[in-house]
């Protein structure tokens, strides 16, 4: 029989290889296992990603062009100062974009600490947010659908 100590070794030790695997820096139990989730979340961004991208080399040129324009990325990782998120849409920028997305995050209570954007030939933006009241609880996944829902919702899109 298992002792009880011998468990939570074994239970330790897991932890320790997720934490490994998923680079986080987490010292608790519940926050080991919500880096892996976010983690694995970004994995399978990543893999979507790439995946679109062979089907992408697979077909013709425009069609490429055509899906990929109407499918904005979407990126949000959780940083030490709050979320950094990231937003890629191979598309001329279409004028207010911008301040629709900032006003998602003005919604859901992030501020600004950062932020670089790009207007030129795509749209790209790279923002650091962190939330206004301390004792909030913000998940990645929630900031990254404000940002998709803003993208779908601007009538310039």
């Amino acid at each position: 029989m298992v002792s009880r100590e011998q468990k939570r070794a074994s239970m330790h030790e897991k932890l320790q290889i997720l934490r490994a695997l998923t680079h986080s820096h987490a010292v608790n139990k519940m926050s080991i296992i919500s880096d892996a989730s976010t983690y694995i979340k970004d994995l399978k961004q990543k893999i979507a990603a790439l995946n679109k991208e062979l089907a992408c080399a697979a077909q013709n040129a425009n069609v490429c062009e055509e899906s990929s324009s109407s499918s904005p990325m979407v990126r949000v990782q959780v940083v030490e100062k709050g979320f950094l998120i990231n937003v890629l849409m191979d598309q001329i920028c279409p004028a207010g974009l911008l301040a629709s997305i900032l006003e998602a995050f003005d919604e859901l209570g992030l501020t600004v600490l950062e932020a670089r954007a790009s207007c030129s030939s795509s749209f790209r933006l790279q923002a650091v947010g962190a939330e206004q009241e301390a004792d909030g609880v913000m998940d990645a996944h929630a900031v990254e659908l404000a940002v998709i829902q803003a993208i779908k919702r601007f009538p310039g899109k």
